[in-house]
């Protein structure tokens, strides 16, 4: 009877997974070289952003995070807030997108001081846009940073779920070597 019931379980268990990632709205990831897609978001304020305004006049670092005020997503937007100037100093505009409502990134972007816009993606559409794709069986949100250069294109991409800081470093890197390149 047991066995019968652990076998049930392992056969529960493999179904919801296969059904989670089937569900997901992520599209094939962007890579280096593509465009970013043009897409619409209320920042943290409310107000509407629109990328397209951005594309052609400013390079951006737009990164994608699990979830507000969570020990990884924390320090990530802290170590993006404590290396804002580099960013600013060449130009470059800081985007976070996370799948939280307009009020959870006001509450987030002030507990923490963020200067950068954080981008309200609460049907994960963009996130599907880019292509992120989830992580730990569909469970956990995808964390992905996207260096795109004043034409809209993808010049560098970073993936790692567990090393939250290191996006700003790899990220500074990257923009060195296409300014310096």
């Amino acid at each position: 009877m047991i066995k019968k019931v652990a076998f049930s379980a392992l056969i529960l268990v493999v179904i919801l997974i296969v059904f989670s990632v089937s569900r997901s709205n992520a599209q094939n990831p962007l890579k280096v070289g593509d465009k970013i897609p043009s897409f619409q978001l209320k920042d943290q304020t409310g107000s509407d952003f629109n990328i397209d305004q951005y594309i052609g006049n400013t390079a951006m670092v737009i990164y994608f995070y699990p979830k507000d005020d969570t020990p990884g997503c924390t320090k990530e937007a802290c170590s993006f807030r404590d290396s804002y100037e580099v960013f600013t100093d060449k130009n470059i505009k800081v985007i976070g997108i996370s799948s939280d409502d307009v009020e959870s990134h006001k509450n987030f972007a002030a507990k923490y001081n963020l200067p950068f816009t954080l981008l309200a993606d609460t049907e994960s559409e963009v996130r599907g846009l880019f292509g992120v794709k989830a992580n730990a069986f569909g469970l956990i949100p995808g964390r992905v940073t996207y260096v795109v250069d004043k034409k809209g294109e993808i010049i560098f991409m970073y993936d790692s779920q567990l090393k939250a800081a290191k996006h700003i470093e790899e990220s500074i890197k990257a923009i060195d070597a296409a300014i310096n390149g």
